[in-house]
């Protein structure tokens, strides 16, 4: 016996035992501590084994998948549907082209409509066989074909040759009929030289704000939510989404107590609101408010208005940046045009200090930023218009001193969306054009369009081919209107009657492609086309007016003491929906009142006769006809009881209680004899 012999040997005797233990724990033959089996386990699995662990699949090879087959099979049946799908279309297309020719035929020779209809059958027989050929031929390039079938124009070209291995979509087809291009490219071009026609005038709707004059919009850059401000000093929020065909705002507050507000804007991301109002601190709030900074007041009795850290005189207006997050700009009577941030309302980031020609301050009635953020312009009470770097806080980079006339207050400045050109609006009844490359004159002026408010203000139209603003009327002196300019020629080429009150804001938003107006007499107003404008107003005119519930007028009013002791403060109110749902779940509050009781009483309850407490004594004690006229008699029926068997007050009082005695009564005649001589004659 060699090594390796006895080697196995062990190892077989090692398998034996193994096997032993394995066959006692789980009733097969399985070694446990190596791979090697017995001759027994070599046939196959051992079905005890499979019962015991709970599944099968024991020594079985698994399963493989040749992929280039698999890839083979589906690439083939993609053709073959393809193939399908192209004989089925130019089938179709065949069947339209004979009942084409059949009508055509019918229409010119109805006589020999049946002789054309033959022939027409043996032509598209012909075409049938001669396309059933050209497929059989070119059945070895349409067996690799795979997508979509080609179009008409490309399969007859003889030029366009198909690769046999292409996969995924064709290329669009090869338009051959450039006239009708050209057609289509001179309808586009009269469409572009009419922007009157894509004014959005058709439908309008109205908003109540107030019965003063709407003094400021805002509309957030997508053009869910409307902000008005007036001279009530009211801020309101309207959401088109939630709003119905009552047109009533979700909120209504006063940001700035006692003070009109002149501007409202939201910022570049919509999550927040300018306010800027007749006093010398604008507010920042959120879209549902709240209020989120307050600028701080600057000292007025520093000459230098650079070295205060904020404004010390009424505000005009205000405008956020573009492009940077959190940065805004104010103007106010101190002669300063300050920018801010934020994220640091303690104090201003720069100052701006505009100046006559002679170097004396000058108060700036509007400011806006340029489309890109870079540029500052800023209109004065002297007639000029200054355009700074907004770095470069010195020195203006543009200045045109005699843009309106001096001492009127020019109510808007705003830049084009190419950002070169800035519209002007005067207080002199004018709008002006100016092109800030070449800013030595202006480039168009139209007068004739009063203005009445330091803050009528106009506005470019989505594509920059006409520019808007409204005229202020005297009461009962007409109506206002919404005047368009084209740029291009600034001619007066369409108009709007708005309302018999002066048109002060007016804001033209791109994404919408509305229109919103506010007037003097409280009304702010959206037009709209239902074809050419996008949601916004269309979303609420189609909302039918909503009910008010009679749970949702009998909310109790509730009571502000902020400085009450906590025991005594009540709970924020909530709003009405939540307070009902709160109610319903209260067992006492949400309880139904019990039915009146139909017919004798039951469960504690008092019977029918009437139903009531009132009904139920006069049914039982009311009407008792005992006679007790007398209530002393009443009393002393019971003496002879009480006196037999004492039971309540006599046993606690026996020792001391005196013996009773009554007195006798005497009749009429008795007293009368034994009265006194005097009392006699008297009677």
């Amino acid at each position: 016996m060699t090594k390796g012999d006895s080697d196995q040997t062990v190892k077989r005797e090692h398998v034996h035992t193994c096997a032993e233990r394995r066959t006692n724990f789980f009733g097969g033959n399985m070694c446990c501590c190596t791979t090697t089996v017995t001759g027994s386990d070599a046939s196959g699995p051992d079905p005890q084994l499979a019962v015991t662990m709970g599944f099968t699949g024991f020594g079985k090879k698994a399963r493989t998948f040749d992929l280039e087959a698999m890839f083979e099979q589906t690439r083939r049946t993609a053709v073959e549907r393809s193939r399908k799908t192209l004989e089925a279309r130019e089938k179709e297309e065949e069947m339209n082209r004979e009942k084409e020719l059949r009508r055509q035929n019918e229409d010119i020779e109805p006589t020999s409509s049946g002789s054309n209809v033959v022939r027409d059958c043996s032509k598209s027989s012909s075409r049938d066989t001669s396309s059933s050929e050209s497929e059989e031929s070119s059945g070895s390039s349409d067996d690799e074909l795979i997508g979509p079938p080609l179009p008409l124009k490309m399969m007859k070209e003889p030029g366009n040759h198909i690769e046999e291995d292409i996969v995924g979509p064709l290329p669009p087809p090869l338009y051959e009929d450039a006239e009708d291009d050209d057609d289509d490219d001179d309808g586009d071009s009269e469409e572009e030289e009419n922007p009157v026609q894509k004014i959005p005038d058709s439908h309008e709707i109205t908003l109540k704000h107030g019965t003063k004059t709407v003094s400021a919009l805002g509309l957030d850059p997508s053009g869910a939510r409307l902000v008005t401000g007036g001279y009530d000093y009211d801020v309101k929020f309207w959401d088109f989404a939630g709003m119905d065909a009552s047109f009533k705002a979700f909120r209504s507050l006063q940001p700035c107590e006692c003070h009109q507000i002149k501007s409202l804007q939201y910022s570049n991301t919509g999550d927040m609101i300018l306010v800027v109002s007749g006093s010398s601190q604008a507010k920042v709030i959120d879209r549902d408010g709240f209020e989120v900074m307050e600028c701080i007041k600057g000292d007025q009795y520093i000459v230098d208005m650079a070295n205060t850290k904020g404004h010390t005189a009424m505000l005009h207006t205000g405008s956020w940046h573009p492009k940077i997050k959190g940065e805004f700009m104010t103007c106010s009577n101190d002669a300063t045009v300050r920018t801010w941030e934020v994220e640091n309302p303690r104090k201003q980031r720069s100052v701006f200090k505009p100046r006559t020609a002679q170097g004396k301050k000058v108060i700036p009635t509007t400011c806006t930023y340029s489309r890109d953020g870079n540029l500052i312009a800023a209109a004065c009470q002297n007639g000029s218009i200054q355009i700074w770097d907004r770095n470069l806080t010195v020195h203006p980079k543009f200045h045109y001193k005699q843009a309106h006339d001096p001492g009127t207050d020019t109510s808007c400045v705003t830049f084009s969306y190419d950002g070169n050109v800035l519209a002007s609006r005067g207080g002199d009844d004018t709008l002006k054009l100016w092109d800030i490359r070449q800013f030595n004159k202006p480039l168009f002026s139209a007068s004739g369009l009063p203005t009445m408010f330091p803050m009528t203000d106009c506005c470019f139209s989505p594509d920059d081919k006409l520019v808007v603003t409204g005229t202020s009327v005297q009461r009962g002196c007409g109506s206002g209107k919404l005047v368009f300019f084209e740029r291009r020629t600034f001619q007066r080429v369409y108009e709007i009657d708005i309302t018999d009150a002066s048109v002060v804001r007016c804001l033209w938003h791109p994404k919408l492609n509305q229109i919103m107006v506010g007037t003097g007499n409280g009304l702010a107003k959206v037009y709209y086309d239902p074809n050419k404008s996008q949601r916004g107003a269309k979303l609420c005119v189609v909302k039918t007016q909503r009910k008010a519930k009679q749970a949702e007028t009998l909310t109790q009013d509730y009571i502000i003491t902020p400085h009450a002791l906590p025991m005594f403060r009540e709970p924020r109110q909530r709003s009405t929906r939540k307070q009902l749902e709160k109610d319903r779940l209260d067992p006492l509050k949400s309880h139904k009142p019990e039915p009146p009781v139909a017919g004798p009483g039951r469960g504690g309850r008092v019977g029918t006769h009437g139903g009531t407490l009132s009904s139920y004594i006069v049914k039982n004690i009311a009407l008792d006809k005992t006679d007790d006229s007398n209530p002393r008699e009443a009393i002393l029926r019971h003496a002879k009881a009480a006196e037999d068997n004492p039971y309540w007050v006599s046993p606690a009082y026996s020792k001391t209680q005196p013996k009773t005695m009554f007195a006798q009564v005497e009749s009429d005649d008795e007293e009368t004899k034994n009265e006194p001589e005097w009392k006699k004659r008297k009677i």
